[in-house]
């Protein structure tokens, strides 16, 4: 038995728990489609709670996801797999173009994201981890990727993340250089508060005069 083909029974078993359980479906479609802004708002809340810690794992989250999303690029160009539908009958729960369907991006871009965070937080990274698996099976569920493109993407994601991790464990250089950008950053930032403040104490004072 080959591996595409037993990729393919495996597709077509989780597809169609589509129909088996259509209760499901919009559960999924949001998984499928929206759940990665939810990925999105941990990272911009983790980075705005302005501790330290939290801004290495956000730091470590973006390098390691553009290390894995660049890579994946990379594999699916020289491994080229149309999506599952461009070949068969599936049941397609939301509209996707017909290009590359191997490695899933959102998978990576999902597990890198969850793993990085792990590394930090032990228990929230479980919880983000979670929501990686659930998107990357809603991804199988709604017809436009196969089992393999997922669990790729999901190997490349965590891997990335981890080297990621001990490259800025191992190097004194690549920490330094983390935290000299990170020193930049909070500057900046310090600054642009103190000018929108100013400028609310101005607003406010044009406000109390009229």
């Amino acid at each position: 038995m080959s591996i595409s083909y037993l990729d393919y029974q495996v597709f077509q078993f989780i597809n169609h728990l589509a129909l088996t359980y259509p209760i499901i479906n919009p559960l999924m479609r949001f998984l499928a489609q929206d759940a990665e802004y939810l990925v999105y708002l941990g990272i911009i809340v983790y980075w705005f709670t302005r501790a330290q810690n939290n801004r290495q794992m956000v730091a470590e989250a973006l390098l390691s996801a553009c290390a894995a999303l660049g890579g994946g690029g990379i594999i699916s160009h020289f491994f080229y797999r149309d999506r599952p539908f461009v070949h068969h009958s599936v049941i397609q729960l939301i509209q996707h173009p017909a290009n590359a369907s191997f490695p899933s991006d959102h998978a990576t871009g999902a597990f890198v994201i969850a793993t990085a965070f792990w590394m930090f937080r032990k228990k929230d990274g479980i919880v983000w981890l979670i929501l990686a698996a659930c998107i990357a099976l809603s991804r199988i569920w709604s017809g436009v990727h196969y089992p393999l493109d997922v669990i790729v993407g999901a190997m490349i994601g965590m891997t990335s993340a981890i080297l990621v991790h001990r490259l800025f464990i191992k190097s004194a250089i690549a920490q330094k250089c983390l935290e000299a950008c990170m020193d930049v950053y909070e500057k900046v930032e310090k600054k642009l508060w103190v000018s929108i403040l100013r400028i609310i104490k101005y607003k406010n004072k044009e406000g109390d005069v009229q």
